[in-house]
């Protein structure tokens, strides 16, 4: 993001990331700054506890019928 922001064209940062077609290269075009923040919003703090995934009955009956 930083390389397009300042300037530097798509094929060479293409070729930097080893990629062989610059359509692969365009989908950090389409991730903007906004896009980032809101991103890094979900995240926990650092250290802070996470909690267990608890499935919920439905889920365990619909499992268990598989």
């Amino acid at each position: 993001m930083h390389l397009l922001q300042s300037g530097v064209d798509i094929t060479v940062i293409a070729l930097w990331l080893g990629h062989e077609d610059t359509a692969t290269t365009h989908m950090y075009v389409e991730a903007d700054l906004t896009m980032k923040e809101k991103a890094l919003m979900k995240l926990q703090p650092a250290g802070a506890s996470t909690g267990r995934f608890r499935a919920s009955d439905e889920l365990i009956t619909f499992l268990q019928s598989l």
